[in-house]
């Protein structure tokens, strides 16, 4: 007779490969992840960020994966947690996780572009390892100030570069181009083909280019919780710069 844990196994095995290494009944969901206790050990390097006592809030996880933090959001009282994916296999693993846990989360399956379909904003927004995954990351964070955040956002992405931040002006003359080469000038990294294996890395950011799109989004840096991890507040976003005007054809 199969013991209650042979059978966790068993389904934990029936649910695909984990990224998050979640414990269930005495049950590694990945327990021999390349990264080791993942996300755990970053989570207890950043945890003292977030708010103790989430009681009275609410939290949207965007790019859950297999509901880590969704989970951990609920053991700190939120009075409601949405967690939302794309990928299918990722929301079968959380809804598990969710259900051992004894954590009630509401699932869905949607990615950070369709956030104008909730209709609601959120007190806390998680937006952690889903930035490089995306093609359009600004505009992420754009859908993010304008459909789900309220107040605060926990950000985190994978960068690469330099961890310089260059100061800079408000602006440059055309004739300027050296600004474009130091090391602390924001930048975003393409990967056309892969990286680490995964096809689904498209933009990777350093510092300063994190920095700078999450002010240009609207999102008040108050703490770097860690080395990728912000805490942020929801702003009102900046006034665009006026877009060049150029003369009809014809009129030049």
């Amino acid at each position: 007779m199969m013991s209650e844990q042979d059978e966790i196994r068993r389904q934990i095995d029936d649910l695909g490969q984990w990224f998050h290494n979640i414990e269930l009944k005495g049950v590694r969901t990945a327990p021999n992840h390349f990264l080791g206790d993942y996300p755990n050990v970053k989570w207890q390097r950043f945890a003292h960020a977030v708010p103790e006592d989430l009681r009275g809030m609410t939290v949207l996880d965007i790019g859950c994966n297999g509901g880590f933090y969704s989970i951990e959001m609920k053991r700190r009282g939120a009075d409601r947690v949405v967690a939302i994916d794309s990928e299918p296999m990722y929301l079968g693993q959380a809804r598990y996780a969710a259900e051992m846990s004894g954590a009630e989360i509401e699932f869905r399956e949607m990615s950070v572009y369709d956030l104008g379909r909730l209709g609601e904003r959120f007190d806390l927004v998680i937006f952690m390892g889903v930035l490089y995954h995306l093609r359009h990351p600004l505009l992420a964070l754009d859908l993010i100030h304008e459909h789900a955040a309220s107040d605060l956002l926990l950000f985190q992405s994978m960068m690469r570069g330099s961890q310089e931040v260059e100061p800079l002006e408000e602006n440059y003359p055309i004739t300027e181009t050296g600004i474009f080469d130091k090391p602390g000038y924001p930048k975003m990294h393409f990967v056309e083909r892969r990286y680490s294996n995964d096809d689904s890395n498209w933009w990777i950011p350093n510092r300063a280019c994190v920095e700078a799109m999450l002010r240009d989004s609207g999102f008040e840096i108050e703490q770097r919780a860690e080395e990728e991890v912000y805490l942020c507040r929801r702003t009102e976003r900046r006034a665009p710069g006026m877009a060049a005007v150029y003369p009809a054809r014809g009129q030049q």
